[in-house]
């Protein structure tokens, strides 16, 4: 090299230009070379996958075994059918001293007439939610079902209230109508 640091020809070699090219690409593989590599791996992934296909290594996945449906001594249905009928009385008292308020200032009592009607709508629709919610898997079907069908049927009738649907709708009457039935069955399978 000489002294104003650059290269003296004579150094210099005429390889040196496709050595230098070859750095760059940082590998001695064209790009037809690269893409053929590719293209194997692929088709080694597709043949992988096919075969996989065709022989999956468990021929079913393992359905859960149904569980065994669980079995009550008789204490424990009477217990649960007791428990069932006291939260049943308790929601049918309330929903009946709840509906048959009276505002205090009489017919002119706007704010009275006001919160007895949502006091009523409580009533019905968290007293539905309370009779669910009190229904043990060890209460007998036929008092658990039928305290089921009474107890949506108060959250339908609350619900329903809430949105300002009067007693005279149709759907709000038939619904009065079948809580009116499925309270006398309740109350028939609790003696």
């Amino acid at each position: 090299m000489s002294a104003d640091n650059e290269p003296d020809d004579e150094n210099v070699s005429e390889d040196s230009a496709p050595d230098a090219e070859e750095a760059k690409s940082g590998s001695n593989f064209g790009p037809g070379v690269l893409a053929m590599i590719a293209v194997l791996i692929a088709i080694a992934t597709l043949g992988a996958s096919a075969w996989m296909w065709r022989n999956p290594t468990n021929s079913a996945p393992n359905a859960p075994a149904e569980a065994a449906a669980p079995t009550f001594s008789d204490t424990e249905k009477n217990d649960a059918k007791t428990k069932l009928c006291a939260a049943f009385e308790l929601v049918r008292a309330g929903v009946a001293n709840s509906s048959a308020l009276q505002a205090p200032g009489g017919d002119e009592d706007v704010t009275g007439a006001l919160a007895v009607a949502a006091n009523a709508r409580l009533a019905l629709y968290g007293g539905g939610q309370y009779l669910l919610a009190r229904i043990e898997p060890a209460a007998p079907a036929d008092v658990a079902d039928a305290a089921r069908k009474f107890g949506n049927t108060l959250m339908d009738i609350g619900a329903a209230a809430m949105a300002q649907v009067p007693k005279s709708d149709p759907g709000q009457d038939a619904r009065l109508k079948d809580a009116d039935a499925q309270n006398a069955a309740v109350e028939e399978l609790c003696k």
